[in-house]
């Protein structure tokens, strides 16, 4: 009997729903390009009306720096280990920022935001060095002992402000 049914299957045309039939995921709908670009425009004026009336709350941004990155807010702290040209006391501005938001939305770069969106400055508050760190090489029976003490340059940075402009397209 079942070699019936399936021979009647087959010359239908039809075939058995398997788990080899079909992928195990399920099927993805596109949305309707034009509705897609409506409800961008409209999520793109109700951020650029956000940043003009200025009611974001406080901002927060990732900035590569010093080939690292950090998740800042104004008012940070961050200890970096190397050395800067800048002086103490001197202001700078950090030019690669990869993400910037707040509340209610985010601004992701691809890969960086632009200088004319979003402005970080920050101010050099001390330039010193770090904490001694010891290494010592040591075999025993051979009368092999070396001491070195490493002290790596390190830079404090306050972060003043994080400004966000109203351009978005």
């Amino acid at each position: 009997r079942l070699q019936s049914s399936q021979s009647t299957s087959l010359q239908e045309g039809v075939v058995a729903k398997t788990s080899l039939t079909s992928p195990p995921w399920p099927e993805v709908k596109l949305p309707d390009p034009v509705e897609e670009a409506k409800h961008h425009a409209e999520v793109v004026q109700k951020v650029n009306e956000m940043i003009a009336t200025g009611q974001y709350g406080r901002l927060f941004a990732v900035v590569h720096f010093a080939s690292k990155q950090y998740k800042i807010t104004s008012e940070d702290l961050i200890m970096m280990d190397n050395v800067l040209q800048a002086e103490c006391g001197d202001r700078i501005r950090m030019e690669k920022v990869l993400l910037v938001g707040a509340d209610d939305f985010t601004l992701i770069g691809r890969p960086l935001l632009g200088r004319d969106l979003v402005r970080v400055e920050a101010t050099v508050i001390e330039k010193t060095v770090s904490w001694p760190k010891i290494n010592m090489r040591f075999q025993k029976k051979r009368n092999y002992q070396r001491k070195k003490i490493i002290t790596n340059p390190q830079t404090v940075l306050r972060i003043n402000t994080i400004e966000i402009f109203p351009c978005l397209s």
